[in-house]
């Protein structure tokens, strides 16, 4: 009884993204598209989770094995942990949307241990995240879980040490290597002053978990196996990871409004990007590529994305971003108010008013 429903639904969304007029689409029209994907599936969830801590269980394993037989060897089993320690943080990361299972507790727990595996405390990050996707887009309320953006107006303003540090925070290497690294490992063992008891008691607690297993794993295998194979594959994964949360709001033609213009669902569908991925990286990324519908329904599991894409003509009208278009989006550093656009330091003159 719900197709005809959606599908109706999707030809009249379809059509008002694409007129210029009608910027704001109608909540009743795209929530009657995301309907019928708002569920969670208990098999599908389970399985999931044996192919990937099972494998990511094996893989460790072998890790700690090879040290000292082949260098290339740990270097292509820390590749493919990292692969699913990455997958392991999108199960994380749905379980924090309340979307992985449909028991709330299971959620929570499995994102508890999940936390701890990814070095990031589940209650704690989720708040931080619940924050991105009720802010992701607006220019007046940036910050809260964002790759840092200024605009050229608030980058011209800038001091010439604040304009340094902006394009260090900027360059690659730090965003890609060092910036994984110091979240995953140091920032998120502490907390802000304003969180919640329930936050605290999550980073404390994932601490505690953290210290227990590297304490274990220690006294297996030696303090600094521990340390070569933990910190490479956080460093891999992290990596990745930040990659793919980089892409998914910082690409040509990516929705950013000030508050009063701002509106949810064009911030989804035109602020969160379509990361048209191969099937295997789509399958280690947990379908999170179809971040557009992500951000238009978090409720939605990883494991229905694609199928909710494949459903609606509005979803399928938005403009992916490809493994090698993707690769453009490194030169893009501010944001143009003037001209609606990211923009990078090499273009900068063009945007300053004449």
């Amino acid at each position: 009884m719900r197709e005809p429903v959606a599908a109706n639904a999707a030809a009249a969304c379809a059509t008002a993204l694409g007129s210029a007029a009608a910027r704001r689409l109608p909540k009743a029209e795209w929530q009657a598209l995301v309907a019928n994907y708002r569920h969670s599936c208990a098999w599908r969830a389970s399985w999931q989770l044996i192919n990937t801590l099972g494998p990511y269980g094996l893989l460790t394993y072998l890790m700690y094995v090879s040290l000292g037989m082949s260098f290339w060897l740990t270097l292509g089993l820390m590749l493919f942990a990292a692969a699913f320690l990455v997958r392991l943080f999108i199960i994380f990361h749905d379980c924090a949307h309340g979307s992985f299972f449909g028991s709330r507790r299971l959620n929570d727990v499995v994102g508890a241990v999940a936390g701890t595996l990814t070095f990031t405390p589940y209650f704690y990050w989720r708040a931080r995240h619940t924050a991105h996707h009720a802010t992701s887009g607006d220019l007046d309320r940036r910050g809260a879980g964002d790759v840092s953006t200024l605009t050229v107006r608030e980058y011209l303003a800038c001091s010439r040490w604040q304009r340094c540090r902006y394009r260090m925070e900027r360059n690659p290497a730090v965003l890609f290597v060092l910036a994984p690294l110091f979240h995953f490992v140091i920032s998120q063992r502490f907390c802000r002053r304003s969180a919640s008891w329930r936050e605290r008691r999550s980073v404390y607690g994932t601490n505690a978990a953290i210290l227990a297993v590297a304490v274990t794993f220690s006294a297996l295998f030696g303090i600094r196996s521990y340390l070569v194979v933990q910190m490479s594959v956080m460093l891999l994964a992290g990596a990745a990871g930040v990659w793919l949360f980089y892409v998914q709001h910082q690409f040509e033609g990516v929705y950013w409004e000030r508050g009063e213009n701002w509106d949810y669902a064009s911030a989804a569908l035109r602020g969160s990007s379509y990361y048209k991925l191969p099937g295997i990286l789509r399958w280690f990324s947990g379908s999170i590529g179809f971040h557009h519908i992500h951000h238009l329904s978090p409720r939605i599991p990883n494991y229905h994305l694609r199928r909710c894409h494949d459903a609606g003509e509005l979803f399928r009208s938005v403009k992916p971003v490809t493994l090698l278009s993707s690769l453009r989006c490194l030169s893009l550093r501010l944001w143009d108010e003037q001209r609606g656009r990211l923009v990078g330091f090499r273009r900068l003159q063009e945007s300053i008013e004449p």
